[in-house]
């Protein structure tokens, strides 16, 4: 389960928090059905009008969720998602950056099959018009509307970027799918294309890329089956080997992961490359 729907019901693990109280808030009152939250220290409370537990495997014993999302500190993260794990969770988001890397390791072996992890380090996603997870602005029509372009980002402020681009071109979005900019993470980029591309009134898909890792040439390979259009930005394209761009995962080495081998391999794949995020709106015009 990549993609939240209104009906999955949510937990919050770090609910009472200053963020995971301002978010969730804002997530409920968008339409998320949020129906628990975490926090051993005042399991047996109430807060933003859900349960409060000790855990994670003792709220689904009460209220049975769907996903859960983590507003919790690096080094707490490892314990708050195997704990997401146990429980069953169908779908993860971690939105927490600087998780040591052995953490985000044993969390990506330690989840089965039915688990789909969406970050580290997004900051979300939105089914427009039904509900978010995150820190995405969902509730501010002039970056979100409902349309047919699903969106995949590795970063959340370059996909903001990317929606609002979109909507001020007369468009709209299906969903917005925020993967992260971490080395390590779960879902990867073809991973939320596949989603997207078998996501209910998706007519073309727009993905925004980085520099470092793989993971856009292996979308490529995806990509190049579809019927729907799809579009690209990748960031960093001017960035020399071995710079480090704002996320962990945006590095080159060597020849791996730059913006040249990116943007052939998408080409080749049938997509198109935008040169800014700007241009979105024609290609889309020119795509649909």
């Amino acid at each position: 389960m990549i993609i939240l729907r209104k009906e999955h019901r949510v937990l919050v693990q770090g609910i009472t928090g200053k963020q995971g109280t301002f978010w969730t808030e804002l997530m409920q009152a968008y339409g998320t059905n949020v129906v628990g939250g975490v926090n051993p220290k005042k399991a047996g409370t109430e807060h933003c009008g859900v349960p409060v537990f000790a855990s994670a495997v003792d709220a689904m014993k009460e209220v049975e969720f769907d996903a859960s999302i983590l507003f919790i500190p690096p080094l707490g993260v490892k314990d708050a998602a195997l704990d997401a794990i146990e429980a069953g969770a169908k779908n993860l988001c971690i939105l927490t950056e600087h998780i040591p890397v052995q953490d985000v390791m044993y969390i990506m072996a330690a989840r089965g099959a039915e688990t789909h992890i969406t970050g580290p380090n997004t900051a979300g996603s939105v089914t427009i018009g039904e509900c978010f997870q995150g820190f995405m602005p969902a509730f501010n029509e002039r970056i979100f509307k409902k349309g047919s372009v699903g969106v995949i980002s590795r970063s959340g402020s370059l996909g903001t970027l990317m929606c609002q681009n979109i909507v001020s071109a007369g468009y709209g979005q299906s969903a917005f799918v925020g993967i992260g900019g971490d080395p390590i993470i779960g879902t990867t980029t073809r991973d939320a294309l596949e989603a997207l591309d078998g996501f209910e009134g998706t007519d073309a898909v727009v993905m925004v890329g980085e520099i470092g890792g793989t993971m856009e040439e292996e979308a490529a390979e995806y990509a190049a089956t579809m019927s729907k259009p799809v579009i690209a930005f990748i960031a960093g394209g001017a960035a020399p080997k071995g710079k480090k761009m704002g996320h962990a995962g945006a590095i080159v080495m060597g020849d791996r992961g730059t913006y040249a081998s990116k943007k052939q391999a998408l080409e080749a794949a049938g997509v198109t490359v935008l040169a800014t995020p700007s241009h979105v709106g024609d290609a889309l015009k020119e795509s649909l």
